[in-house]
């Protein structure tokens, strides 16, 4: 299924910039960056299980926001994109 993951982290402190760079590096193990806090991950329920907690533990929810939109095994239909930064179809075929 495809889960779009947002977030926002308060980088006021060193404390949330370590933050923001774990939070991302985590995202980037499961799917590829759309928009600078924005990711397309494909995974199964218990990948996004693993994923959602990994990411709970290093939000501080007091500042930071962490959003999950789950949109299925169907989601190719419900995507448009206009403009730059293409991306990469994450099910399709890779040749080297």
């Amino acid at each position: 299924m495809l889960v779009l993951i947002t977030y926002d982290v308060n980088t006021e402190d060193a404390k949330g910039k370590s933050r923001l760079r774990k939070v991302a590096k985590q995202c980037v193990d499961y799917g590829q960056r759309v928009q600078n806090s924005v990711f397309e991950c494909i995974v199964d329920p218990g990948q996004c299980k693993l994923l959602k907690n990994q990411l709970l533990k290093i939000v501080d929810l007091d500042k930071d926001s962490l959003r999950f939109y789950y949109l299925g095994n169907q989601y190719q239909s419900k995507i448009e994109h206009y403009g730059a930064k293409k991306t990469v179809e994450q099910e399709g075929v890779l040749i080297l």
